[in-house]
Formats: structure tokens, C-alpha cells, sequence
């Protein structure tokens, strides 16, 4: 279980420091080149739920105390972002599409959905470190 334990942890600081990542820097910048990040953030966003549940499934379950509770409002945050840059993927079809010129602009919904995802990944990231002291 150890080599387990390990391997999901790294796995999930990996993916969700990438897709928190470029997700603030998406949000930043207005969504300039999400077309080209879409399926990089949406891998990694797959992989941190994934290795998230695992190591619920390992570390938490049976469990529901104060850091159990700070983890689940984190682990939602994480799935309504997951959803929210999900939503945008037929306004960025069609920004690749148009080829992803400079003269293009992403559209305003996918620079919202970028935006929100970043203060709920915000949100989650917060959760991941409180409820190591709760």
C-alpha cells in the first residue's frame, strides 16, 4: 500500500499543479491559446479526481471529521471547475477552427469559464492546505 500511497500522491500534486496552473495563467492572459491547452488541462484535470479519490479511498474513508468535511467542499470545487472548462469546449472547437490566429480573440465565455475555474481551483487548493491542520 505504501508504493500505492506514494505513487497516487505524486501522481495527484502532478496533475492538479498543471491544470490549477495553467488554469490561473489561462484566466489571466483571457483564455489566450486555451484551444491549445483544453485537452492537456482536461487529462490533468481526469487524473487529479481520479488520484483524489484514490487517496480518499486510502487515507479517508470511513472518516468524517472536520478534515474530511474541508477536503469534500475542495474535492466539489475541483469538480465544478472540472465542469465549468468542460462547457467551453464548442466555443474553443471553433477558436481552432479559425486556426488560433493572433487577430482571434477567445470568446468572453471561454475566458469566464477560465476565470471561474481558477477561483475554484483557488478555492480547492486552500481546502487541500487547511485541512492538513484541521
Amino acid at each position: 500500500m505504501q508504493v500505492t500511497l506514494i505513487v497516487a500522491l505524486v501522481l495527484h500534486i502532478l496533475s492538479g499543479v498543471f491544470w490549477a496552473g495553467t488554469t490561473f495563467v489561462l484566466a489571466r492572459t483571457g483564455g489566450s491559446q486555451a484551444d491549445r491547452f483544453f485537452r492537456p488541462q482536461m487529462g490533468a484535470a481526469t487524473m487529479a479526481v481520479v488520484t483524489g479519490g484514490l487517496l480518499w479511498y486510502l487515507l479517508h474513508r470511513g472518516g468524517s471529521g472536520t478534515q474530511e468535511h474541508i477536503l469534500a467542499v475542495g474535492a466539489l470545487c475541483a469538480l465544478i471547475a472540472a465542469g465549468v472548462q468542460a462547457s467551453s469546449a464548442q466555443a474553443l472547437r471553433k477558436l481552432s477552427a479559425v486556426g488560433g490566429s493572433d487577430e482571434f480573440r477567445p470568446s468572453h465565455r471561454v475566458a469566464t469559464s477560465q476565470r471561474i475555474a481558477a477561483a475554484l481551483l483557488g478555492i480547492t487548493v486552500v481546502c487541500m492546505a487547511a485541512a492538513r491542520y484541521a
